[in-house]
């Protein structure tokens, strides 16, 4: 199994000069297994997926987890959606008062969007999910509700006898700046639990997220004291803040790593890498 990382930032893309080297693009991850492919969130990272590799007459599958406007800014420019051959399935959560359907279609629809949603060729069939376990090929798929505003879902991918699990946004506790002491109440946990690869939110460094409690993001060192936890095989800390250029993410990564210790490989997510898994 093999992920592709197309889209990293949170909240909002940028393209400054600045923001080149970890990506400017907001969260889109493809996650292929020989001639099968899983996009998950529809970012503006979308766009630059080459649809070609594709195989026009396979259908889609794309996992979102969930409607905050970084995470499907690009979905209304996914080439294939355009297309009336194609067969298209969008998963995102359940858990609201109003259909995952109506909500994508708010989206979907003038003012934002010049195309409505229902007229959009492919007539994407529209799939809701919450603690849910699903098989698309031979991609195994399980989803959870987790700590972010709003529904939002966690995803784990099994393949080939690996995982991945991908938390692009989250909080895993509420109120306070630790860990639970009991695993059952750590958001996301069952998850993550002894995941090979965990691609999860490392929004903060600790001081911004004490004035930030409670917004839905974590600090690098939450998101590592999570990552062990749960026994991870291998850390990606994701979602970088836009306001933070690349020199300013690495010096706060370096300056993390040289005072923690952990028995997993960390790195920072680069758009654009393949990662094997």
């Amino acid at each position: 199994m093999k992920v592709i990382l197309h889209g990293t930032r949170g909240a909002y893309p940028t393209s400054t000069p600045a923001n080149q080297k970890y990506g400017g693009d907001t969260p889109c991850i493809e996650v292929v297994h020989e001639d099968e492919r899983l996009i998950i969130d529809a970012g503006t990272g979308i766009i630059g997926i080459d649809f070609d590799k594709y195989d026009p007459k396979k259908r889609l599958d794309i996992l979102l987890t969930h409607l905050h406007m970084d995470h499907i800014q690009g979905l209304g420019f996914c080439k294939p959606l355009f297309d009336p051959n194609r067969e298209i399935h969008i998963w995102g959560p359940g858990g609201s008062i109003y259909p995952l359907q109506t909500r994508l279609t708010r989206f979907l629809s003038p003012p934002l969007f010049p195309v409505i949603l229902r007229d959009i060729p492919s007539q994407p069939k529209i799939h809701e999910l919450g603690r849910s376990k699903i098989e698309i090929g031979s991609f195994k798929v399980s989803s959870a509700f987790i700590i972010h505003p709003g529904p939002t879902l966690g995803y784990r991918i099994a393949c080939g006898g690996k995982t991945l699990t991908y938390i692009p946004d989250h909080e895993p506790m509420i109120g306070q700046l630790e860990l639970y002491k009991e695993d059952q109440w750590i958001s996301g946990f069952d998850l993550a639990f002894e995941t090979d690869l965990l691609i999860h939110d490392s929004q903060y460094e600790s001081d911004e997220y004490m004035k930030k409690i409670g917004w839905g993001h974590s600090s690098m060192q939450i998101c590592s004291e999570f990552a062990s936890r749960t026994k991870t095989g291998r850390l990606i800390f994701f979602h970088h803040d836009p306001a933070h250029d690349d020199d300013y993410r690495t010096k706060a990564f370096e300056s993390f790593m040289a005072k923690n210790s952990f028995d997993f490989p960390i790195e920072l997510a680069v758009q654009g890498k393949e990662i094997e898994v």
